[in-house]
C-alpha cells in the first residue's frame, strides 16, 4: 500500500521560505517541526509495515502529528505578523 508522507514543506509550499528562515533563527520552531517530521515518517512506516503497532497507538500518533501540525502553522502565522489564533480574537 502506497503512504502519502506528509513534509511541512510539502504542506506549506508558499511558506517555504519562512520554514527555511525560522528553523534557522527559532530554536522552538526548530524542534516542533522536527518533531512533527520525525512522527510523520513513523506513521509512514507503520502504514508500510515497516513498523508494528496497534490501530489506537497508530491513532495516537496521528493525534499528535495533527497537533504538532497545528502548533507549527500558528508559528508560521504569527512570524508572518498574521493572527496565530491563540487569543481567540
Amino acid at each position: 500500500m502506497h503512504v502519502d508522507h506528509h513534509p511541512l514543506m510539502t504542506d506549506f509550499p508558499e511558506l517555504r521560505e519562512t520554514l527555511h528562515n525560522l528553523r534557522q533563527s527559532d530554536q522552538h520552531f526548530a524542534r516542533i517541526a522536527g518533531e512533527y517530521e520525525e512522527l510523520d515518517k513513523r506513521i509512514c512506516r507503520v502504514e508500510d509495515g515497516v513498523e508494528l503497532l496497534d490501530e489506537n497507538g497508530l491513532n495516537s500518533l496521528k493525534q499528535q502529528r495533527v497537533s504538532l501540525k497545528d502548533d507549527v502553522a500558528r508559528m508560521l502565522r504569527k512570524s508572518k505578523g498574521e493572527c496565530c489564533g491563540s487569543c481567540g480574537g
